[in-house]
Order: structure tokens, then C-alpha cells, then sequence
């Protein structure tokens, strides 16, 4: 009997542990002899392989291991692969800043073959870095069969999902106005937007714009985003409201707006002990419906497109969608950057289906040479000098300053704009009720995640962006010809070599790009859309595209899908949570998995989001050696309730939202022994419990 030093350390007991484990392969035996009992599936999601882990990491693993090792004693097979996110916008992200890289012209000089060979060689940069962490806390999980979303096979199973999706008619070409990230070049999905909105600052201008056969008498419209106004188009109104015409005492201007947002530019009107001053501010001369204003023509605020005034352009049309809660009740509409703008404008004919859209702005977010005065300028940046150029046209009533929300990209943290882009889209609105549906057949730890935040999500999804304009990815497997009639899918390697008659060794960008498929309806050659899937498609694929089903391991896959578990944080019901949602209802109209549990965030001790570049919290490999695993991890337990907590090594998490404790439901699956058939124990194996298991 081993006497116990007056004076224990954690950190070196951990070690011996850690040290028998290794010497034994304990994990990878327990593993094979557990061969035979009733499955337990387990999906681990992939982290981005060019981050090292962090508290919220060793958070979730531990649930994970808690939970996978459970099972394992009640009973059951539960085979653990780590996985890896190689592709995508965080890859790229830095590349671009080590490569001094611009825009996207930089990357087609450099050569997108040199360009990806680049991303390729920092995946795995710090792959032996987690490794070291998932195994000092005592995760048990297998690196060695982990997966790779770069690898030829997970793609190629990423094929065969777009391709059943393509087939299931839940695929579509579009042109939409979506989220944009100009550092990126590149559009975003909804649920990437909601990952990083900041308060800021911007510009508020109320604009006018001359009524065409009345002199002095203008409509204004406000915008928050004054780079929009050269881009002008339409001014829009509600049917169903009241529009008044007042006479401005100072200018003898007659304004036309709303009838309830008079107080728009005369703010005293909000202030009862001057309203009456306000009042002599101006005279009202007649009150009409909106719907009395439709086919009004106006003089934009810039005249670089008058030429579309034949077709329909710079007239006042009419939509539900204009609110009397805020601007002047008129709203200048730029259908390449606004959702609605776009939507009322092709209602209205001011644009058409098939021809070319307005948008006198490049990839990078710059103006192009059809806005000869701000050419070259960031959209962002021109807000400063659009202002005073229209002030000294006249065209300005009023300037202020709002504070707002606005979306940031989560990788560059840049601002975004909205932005008309083609792109490749899921129909997810189709399938919203058959969403509801699964999800209702899953059990979540905490319910209010399921019942509320994710069941309102999917109540408002909305058709999914798939496609980015970007390099490092799998590509979209979609040949085109030009007049755009005749379309391909290709769900496999194989099936793209015998299209093209080419063998292939890889899958990505610079092995397919110049591939043609000959067109069976005499349209010539197809070309490859020139896109890759956004990296959410990729790990939402990941059930099937680890076990590269259906090319391999179709009965295991079969018998183990839906996952009896999984567990991420709460982020991912927007991400990962989400689009295994989507993907395995559009294949199979089931739930990708069973049972959830769904831990809350782990700040830094200052409150703040734990960050590599700031340095805001301690190395988890340093904390473990010097106060052991289990302070690392219980520094981090706040988090276990679903809640966002400080990381804390002394005293308790302090709490930032109080809920009740985490309640772990057991695995629903039978309890059963071990097989009569199972075999013995190898002669190297202790026969007495192995320490710490």
C-alpha cells in the first residue's frame, strides 16, 4: 500500500496517469475491446486548424469526454475521431497577411495553384499543439484516424451531398443582395453575419430630390449610408400611409415626407415646451396617400446613370416594407446593395431579371470608373467627401450622427456592406417546417437552447449562400455553359473523369479549373463555376464525408446516423448546430443527431472574448502543468451552464447570467454487457482498474 506524500501534486499525479495511458495505449484498447456491444455515435466538430485551443475548447471537450466515456462504461462501442476545418476563410485570412495580399487580382497574378499551396502548408501548423492540450487534459479521442475537410476523400463525399441536393431540387443559381466582406472579397451567410455586430457611428443625411415639373418642391429621403446615393435609382413610399407637402419658412422649399415624421427635420416637434415654435417653422399645404405619389419623377442626387430613366429609372414607386418608425418615410432605393431596394425595384420594373444590375462598386468595395469622382475610393471611406459634395449641390437638408448596431466580417473585422452578387443558394424555406419538425425529435441540454433560440432560428431561415468567390476550398461542382442553359452537376471523382476524360489525383481549384465538359444540347463547352463551398457546407457535410460515404463505409455509416450525441457551444446554433440541421433534413429528413448538450462561452478575466492576438488569458499547456488539468477545466465549468462566464483560476467564475445547474441526460440507448464472445484481455494489460478510468 503506496502511503500518500504529505504534500500532493496534482500536476505530476496527472502525468503518471497521462504516462500509464500512453504505455498501455489504454484509449485505443478499451476501443477495440469494447468491438461488438451496441453502438454509441459520437460527431466531434472540427476546429480550424490555424488557431491554438483555448478554455471554451477544453470546456466542450470535457463534456464530450464525460459523456463519450459514460457510454463507454454502460456498455457500448464509441468510436472518437478529432477532426479538422482546413479550408476556408480563416486559412485564407492569413495568407493574406503574411503575403501582403490586397484583393483578389493579387491572388489570380500570383497563380491560385501557388496561392492554395500556401494554405496547404499552414493547416497543419499547429495541429501537435492541440494534440498536447486534448491529451493533457485527459481527452481521450483519436487523432490518428481524425479527418481533414482538405482530404480527397471527405471532398469528394462533399460532392456527392451537392449533387443529391441538386437532384432533390433544393439547389439553385441566383442573384441576391448579401452581407459582403470587402477585405475578403467575398459574400457572407446570414448565420456568419450574426457572429460579430458592433455599435458604431455613421453618418444619418436627409437628402432631397427635386419632384420634375414642380419647381421647388422636393421629396427627401434619409439614408445611413450616404455612399448608396450614387447608385440611386428609385425613391419608395408606402401606399397605405399619409404624405404631407409643407412649405419650409427658411428656404420656401416645399418638402413632401411622411405626415408622421415631420419631426424628421424639425426636432422640436418632439419637444412639448417647443412645439409651438417648431410649428412656425413651416406651413402645411395638403395631405394625400402614398399611393397618390407612384410614377412621380424625380432628379437624383447624382446623374451618372440617367440613361436608365428609360427603362424606368428615378420615379417614385410603392412597398409594405417602408415603416413610419424612423427616416422620412421615403426611401432612396439602390437595388445592388439593399435587399428590399433589390425586391421592390424588380416589382416595380425599375430592374430586370437577366439584365445588368447598377453596381458601380468592385470586389474590394471600391468605386469603379462609372463614379469618376470617388473612383478608386473604399464605399465606406467616400461617406466624408459624398456629403460635402452634395452640401454644395444643394441636396442636403440635414446631417446627424447615429449610433447603431452594424455587422462586422468575423475573420478580417471589417465592415461589411450589402452587395448584389451571383452565387449558388440551398433552399432551405422549402424545408423550414420538416426543420421544425426534427428538431422536435431531438433532445437539448439546456431545452430553452432548443425550444427557443434554435426553433426561432429555423422558424427564420432563409434560403443559404453557399458559394464563396474565393480559393482555398472544395469547389463548387457545377459546369456551365454560357448562355447559362445547360447546367452539370458532378457528384464524384470518378464521374468527372469520365466527362472530361482527365484522371485526377486532387480536387481542388488548380487541378479542375481548366477542365470542360463537352455540352450534350450543342452549347459547346461547359465551364466550372468559379466558386468554392462556403467551409459551414463542408462541416455540416462532415457525418458523411468522414466515414466518405457513400463511396466506403456505407452499412457503418447506416447503422450509426443519426449521432446518439454531440456538443459545441452555444455559438454554433447558428453555425454548425445549423447546417447539420439543414443538410441531413434536404438528404435523409432526419435530425443528424440525438441528444445535444450546449455549453455557454468562456471570456478572458476581463470580460472580453478570449483572443490569440491579445493574449487575454493564460496557456492552458502552462496552466495544466503548473495547477493540473482540472484547474484548467474548472476554471472554466461557469460555461457548463450555457451561460458566458469569466475564465478564473482563483475563486469562482464569475457569473455574467445566473441559470440552473447543467443537467446530463443519459445516453438513450439499452444498458448491455459485454458479449460472451468478446475476447480476453491481452496478457499486457493490468487485469486491476486502470488508474484514473
Amino acid at each position: 500500500m503506496e502511503e500518500v506524500p504529505e504534500r500532493f501534486s496534482f500536476p505530476k499525479g496527472e502525468e503518471e496517469i497521462l504516462a500509464f495511458w500512453k504505455a498501455n495505449d489504454t484509449f485505443k484498447e478499451s476501443v477495440r475491446l469494447s468491438e461488438g456491444r451496441p453502438p454509441f455515435s459520437f460527431y466531434d466538430g472540427p476546429p480550424f486548424a490555424t488557431g491554438l485551443p483555448h478554455y471554451g475548447h477544453i470546456l466542450a471537450g470535457t463534456i464530450k469526454d464525460v459523456i463519450c466515456r459514460y457510454a463507454h462504461q454502460t456498455g457500448h462501442h464509441v468510436p472518437r475521431r478529432f477532426g479538422w476545418d482546413c479550408h476556408g476563410l480563416p486559412v485564407e485570412f492569413e495568407i493574406d497577411k503574411k503575403l501582403h495580399i490586397k484583393g483578389r487580382q493579387d491572388v489570380l497574378d500570383m497563380g491560385i495553384d501557388k496561392y492554395n499551396n500556401e494554405c496547404r502548408a499552414i493547416v497543419g501548423r499547429y495541429t501537435k499543439e492541440w494534440e498536447v492540450t486534448v491529451n493533457r487534459v485527459g481527452r481521450w479521442i483519436d487523432f490518428d484516424k481524425g479527418y481533414r475537410t482538405m482530404d480527397l476523400s471527405y471532398m469528394e463525399t462533399v460532392w456527392w451531398v451537392f449533387k443529391q441536393l441538386h437532384e432533390k431540387d433544393c439547389v439553385y443559381r441566383g442573384f441576391k443582395v448579401m452581407p459582403y466582406s470587402c477585405a475578403l472579397n467575398t459574400p457572407l451567410s446570414n448565420f456568419e453575419v450574426q457572429q460579430n455586430y458592433k455599435d458604431v457611428q455613421d453618418p444619418a443625411v436627409v437628402v432631397n430630390f427635386p419632384l420634375i415639373g414642380e419647381e421647388g418642391v422636393y421629396f427627401l429621403a434619409w439614408t445611413t449610408t450616404p455612399w448608396t446615393l450614387p447608385s440611386n435609382l428609385a425613391l419608395c413610399v408606402n401606399p397605405e400611409f399619409d404624405y404631407v407637402r409643407v412649405k419650409d419658412t427658411a428656404s420656401g422649399h416645399i418638402y413632401i415626407l411622411l405626415a408622421k415624421r415631420l419631426v424628421m427635420i424639425y426636432p422640436d416637434l418632439a419637444n412639448p415646451k417647443k412645439v409651438a415654435d417648431a410649428k412656425k417653422k413651416f406651413t402645411e399645404i395638403s395631405v394625400c396617400r402614398g399611393s397618390e405619389l407612384k410614377g412621380m419623377q424625380y432628379t437624383p442626387p447624382f446623374d451618372y446613370f440617367e440613361a436608365t430613366r428609360a427603362t424606368g429609372s428615378f420615379r417614385v414607386i410603392t412597398g409594405g416594407f417602408v415603416t413610419d418608425d424612423s427616416g422620412t418615410g421615403i426611401v432612396h432605393c439602390a437595388p445592388a446593395f439593399g435587399e428590399e431596394d433589390y425586391k421592390v425595384c424588380l416589382a416595380s420594373g425599375v430592374t430586370r431579371l437577366g439584365e445588368k444590375l447598377v453596381c458601380p462598386v468592385d470586389a474590394d468595395g471600391r468605386f469603379t470608373d462609372e463614379v469618376p469622382e470617388f473612383k478608386g475610393m473604399g464605399v465606406k471611406d467616400s461617406d466624408r467627401l459624398i456629403i460635402p459634395h452634395l452640401k454644395a449641390k444643394g441636396r442636403v437638408v440635414r446631417v446627424d450622427v447615429i449610433n447603431h448596431s452594424y455587422p462586422f466580417c468575423w475573420r478580417s473585422d471589417t465592415p461589411l456592406i450589402y452587395r448584389a452578387v451571383p452565387g449558388t443558394f440551398v433552399k432551405v424555406e422549402q424545408i423550414k417546417d420538416r426543420l421544425l419538425a426534427n428538431n422536435a425529435q431531438t433532445y437539448w441540454v439546456p431545452s430553452f437552447v432548443k425550444d427557443k433560440r434554435f426553433h426561432n432560428w429555423l422558424e427564420n431561415a432563409r434560403d443559404w449562400a453557399v458559394s464563396r468567390n474565393r480559393f482555398w476550398g472544395t469547389p463548387i461542382p457545377m459546369w456551365v455553359s454560357d448562355d447559362g442553359e445547360e447546367m452539370v452537376v458532378v457528384g464524384s471523382r470518378a464521374e468527372l473523369e469520365e466527362l472530361t476524360g482527365t484522371k485526377l489525383t486532387d480536387l481542388h481549384r488548380e487541378f479542375i479549373d481548366q477542365l470542360e465538359i463537352p455540352s450534350k444540347e450543342g452549347r459547346g463547352m461547359l465551364k466550372r463555376v468559379d466558386e468554392v463551398f462556403d467551409c459551414w457546407f463542408e462541416s455540416g457535410s462532415m457525418p458523411y464525408a468522414q466515414q466518405h460515404y457513400p463511396f466506403e463505409n456505407k452499412d457503418f455509416f447506416e447503422r450509426s446516423f443519426p449521432a446518439d450525441f454531440i456538443a459545441e457551444g452555444i455559438d454554433q446554433t447558428r453555425g454548425w448546430f445549423y447546417t447539420l440541421m439543414v443538410l441531413s433534413t434536404a438528404l435523409f429528413d432526419k435530425p443528424a443527431f440525438k441528444n445535444l448538450i450546449c455549453n455557454g462561452l468562456v471570456l478572458a478575466a476581463d470580460g472580453q472574448k478570449m483572443s490569440k492576438s491579445k493574449q487575454n488569458y493564460p496557456n492552458p499547456t502552462k496552466v495544466c502543468a503548473r495547477k493540473g488539468a482540472a484547474a484548467a477545466a474548472g476554471g472554466a465549468e461557469g460555461g457548463a451552464h450555457c451561460t458566458s462566464r469569466r475564465f478564473s483560476l482563483i475563486g469562482r467564475a464569475r457569473s455574467l447570467r445566473c441559470l440552473p445547474p447543467l443537467r446530463i441526460r443519459r445516453p438513450q440507448v439499452p444498458r448491455s454487457r459485454v458479449p460472451s464472445s468478446q475476447p480476453p484481455t491481452p496478457a499486457h494489460l493490468p487485469t486491476r482498474p486502470v488508474p484514473g478510468y
